[in-house]
C-alpha cells in the first residue's frame, strides 16, 4: 500500500490550492452564474431528473456546498430543460501555454466563441502566456473522477479509507495534512462515491476533472505570475475550469 497511494506523480497542486485559498467565498456571485450553467447544462443533455442524471446531481451537490439557493436550481434546471426558454451555451475546451512552458486545459460554456477566444488571448498574453491551437495540450491530460475530504471537517482513519477506496476500486489517493484525494476511472466515479459516502465518508468536493500525466515543475520567480495566470483565467464569466501540469512551488505560493 505504498508507493503510488502516497503520491501520485503526475498531479497538479492547483485543484487543492484553490480550495486552500478560499477563493470561492470571494466570488459568491460569480460562483453562482457559473453553477447555474453548470446545472442547465447537464439538464438540457441528460434530462432534469437528478436521480436519473448523475452530471445534474452532481452539478446540483457543487451549488449546494456553495449554499446556492434552491430557486436559483430550480431556474437552471428548467433553463435546460427548456421550460424557462432555453440559453445557447457551447461547451468548448480552449488550450495554451503559461510561464515555465506549464500546459493549461479550459472547459468553457460560452454563447459567443470569438468573445472567449479575445478575453483568452488578452489574459494569457497579461500573464506571460499564450493561447494555443486546438489540441496542442489536451493530449497531456487524462479525464479522471476526482473525490475531495477535508480533513478538518472530516476526521478519517487514514489506512481503513485506504483500504476502503482501494477495495471500492480507486485508482489513487493522495493524503496530507488537509486534505485527501481519491482518483477514480471516470466509469467506476458514481459507484465509488456512492459505497464511500454510504461508509459514512463525506466529500467537500466530487468531480469528473481532467489530471495531467505529468507535472512541469514551475521555476519560483515564475510561481507568482503562474498562479495570477491561473487566476485570472478562472475569473473569466465562460471558463468553467482551468487545469494545469504545473507544479507550483508552495513556499513562493504562501506569499501570495
Amino acid at each position: 500500500m505504498e508507493g503510488k497511494w502516497f503520491k501520485m506523480a503526475g498531479h497538479s497542486k492547483w485543484a487543492n490550492i484553490k480550495h486552500r485559498k478560499g477563493r470561492e467565498d470571494a466570488r459568491r456571485g460569480q460562483i453562482f452564474t457559473k453553477l447555474a450553467r453548470q446545472i442547465t447544462i447537464a439538464a438540457r443533455e441528460g434530462g432534469g431528473d437528478p436521480d436519473t442524471n448523475f452530471r445534474l446531481r452532481l452539478a446540483i451537490d457543487k451549488a449546494r456546498a456553495q449554499n446556492m439557493p434552491n430557486d436559483n436550481v430550480e431556474r437552471a434546471i428548467k433553463r435546460g430543460t427548456g421550460e424557462l426558454g432555453s440559453e445557447n451555451l457551447e461547451e468548448v475546451i480552449y488550450e495554451g501555454y503559461g510561464p515555465s512552458g506549464m500546459a493549461i486545459l479550459l472547459e468553457a460554456l460560452t454563447d459567443n466563441r470569438n468573445r472567449t477566444a479575445s478575453d483568452l488571448r488578452h489574459v494569457f498574453s497579461k500573464h506571460g502566456g499564450n493561447l494555443g491551437e486546438s489540441g496542442c495540450v489536451a493530449w497531456m491530460f487524462e479525464k479522471k473522477g476526482r473525490l475531495v475530504i477535508d480533513r478538518q471537517k472530516t476526521p478519517i482513519d487514514e489506512e481503513a479509507l485506504m483500504l476502503e477506496a482501494i477495495d471500492a476500486g480507486a485508482e489513487d489517493m493522495e493524503i496530507d495534512e488537509e486534505l485527501v484525494e481519491i482518483i477514480t476511472a471516470p466509469a467506476q466515479f458514481e459507484a465509488i462515491k456512492n459505497t464511500l459516502e454510504a461508509a459514512g465518508y463525506e466529500f467537500e468536493d466530487a468531480e469528473i476533472t481532467m489530471i495531467p500525466d505529468n507535472t512541469v515543475e514551475i521555476a519560483p520567480d515564475k510561481a507568482q505570475q503562474a498562479l495570477r495566470l491561473l487566476e485570472a483565467l478562472e475569473d473569466l464569466d465562460d471558463i468553467q475550469e482551468v487545469h494545469t501540469n504545473g507544479d507550483l512551488d508552495e513556499e513562493a505560493l504562501e506569499s501570495a
